[in-house]
């Protein structure tokens, strides 16, 4: 896996598809990610985004992505349904201009350095069924601003599954719900951005994000979704964030995955 955050390598020297064809690589990466090892998403984003131009560097982080997936050939996600918990529970989190490399040169002329991360992925049943790792389309201003628009884009993915699992309990599929409610808990790490969502007053700071990622506030108030504080270190979602030591990012892939 990789340990570091991948920059482009403009000094580097460029990879030449000998080994192995390194657009080809990240497609079938991709398809595994999203399958059943959302363990190295993170890892597969990052050096997806040098699919162009390549270097020795960012091969070398694919190696590893390699290794690491050889050494856990038996694994992936081990599914096991919570009889007591049969709601949706999404975790949120974001790095806040994660990709910043403060002795790095090309910071000026690229734009990416500036730009936050999302990392969220959503259980049911405490079972993982959707998760997602990616650079935000704009730039954000604060951490919590950084934090609120994963908010958002979780919640894109949340509500017509919500919608759907409503449909379904009114045409009297057998689903079991919660106490026969569709909602979702959304743990966030971040008191701002859990302040803004639960008292949408308009700051000086924060105005220019009023209509975009306002969109899900009436479904906070109807009680379809709710939030909830959650300490750093039990922030499942903070493995599609960053690169992440050893110990924190076994915890976290036992918390989603079962091993």
């Amino acid at each position: 896996m990789t340990t570091r955050i991948l920059h482009p390598d403009a000094t580097g020297t460029p990879f030449n598809n000998r080994t192995f064809h390194y657009r080809s690589i990240i497609g079938k990466l991709n398809i595994l990610e999203k399958s059943t090892r959302p363990d190295i998403a993170y890892a597969v984003h990052q050096c997806a985004r040098f699919v162009e131009n390549p270097t020795e560097l960012h091969a070398e982080a694919i190696k590893r992505i390699g290794r690491y997936l050889l050494g856990t050939a038996t694994k992936g996600l081990i599914l096991r349904p919570t009889k007591d918990n049969t709601s949706f529970d999404c975790w949120v989190d974001a790095s806040h201009a994660g990709e910043w490399r403060k002795h790095g040169k090309e910071a000026v002329n690229d734009s990416t350095t500036a730009k936050s991360r999302s990392g969220y992925v959503l259980l049911y049943a405490g079972c993982p069924i959707v998760w997602a790792s990616k650079l935000q389309t704009e730039i954000a201003l604060s951490s919590t601003e950084a934090e609120y628009i994963t908010i958002s884009s979780a919640t894109r993915e949340v509500i017509p599954l919500l919608c759907l699992m409503e449909e379904a309990r009114q045409h009297r599929l057998p689903i079991n719900v919660e106490k026969s409610q569709v909602h979702c808990r959304i743990f966030e790490d971040n008191s701002g951005a859990l302040e803004m969502a639960r008292a949408p007053k308009m700051r000086p700071r924060t105005k220019h994000i009023n209509i975009k990622y306002h969109h899900f506030l009436s479904q906070v108030t109807t009680g379809l979704l709710s939030l909830h504080p959650v300490s750093s270190e039990n922030q499942f979602a903070d493995i599609f964030t960053k690169p992440l030591p050893d110990t924190p990012f076994l915890k976290h892939r036992k918390a989603i995955m079962g091993w």
